[in-house]
């Protein structure tokens, strides 16, 4: 089994994201790396403070849609970038939380506003190695 990762996906007009991990719900903590890394360098941001995120959905997927989603309102209104996610699921139910700090242009050098995550090439599943895949596409 390889190690849990995140990914950027190519896609026409936008980008795909994925993360990669030994659990659903490490496979959702590497999908928001991605999502930061969409944005800047994951490793340019310091897991200072954290930030409690929650949301539910009737499946996995949508779940995805709405995690991602979460993810972007905070990044946006508290005008934070995040490096390191927690992540619990039961059921339905996602209960988390990321660790991040607040923007600085000069050192993050942002490249990208993501708007959300879409349900374009979405898709939550294991593999028959037993790792989960969490991907979908963010609109930018």
């Amino acid at each position: 089994m390889s190690e849990p990762r995140w990914e950027l996906l190519p896609h026409a007009a936008d980008i795909g994201v994925r993360g990669v991990g030994r659990s659903k719900a490490e496979a959702f903590a590497y999908a928001g790396i991605a999502l930061t890394a969409v944005v800047t360098d994951p490793n340019s941001v310091v897991a200072k403070d954290a930030v409690a995120i929650s949301c539910t959905a009737p499946d996995d997927e949508l779940l995805l849609v709405e995690w991602l989603n979460a993810v972007i309102y905070e990044m946006a209104t508290r005008k934070m970038l995040f490096s390191r996610f927690e992540v619990r699921i039961d059921g339905h139910e996602l209960t988390g939380k990321a660790w991040g700090e607040v923007i600085d242009v000069e050192r993050h050098e942002p490249g990208v506003e993501v708007k959300g995550a879409t349900c374009t090439d979405l898709k939550v599943s294991r593999d028959e190695a037993g790792q989960w895949r969490a991907q979908c596409v963010i609109d930018v």
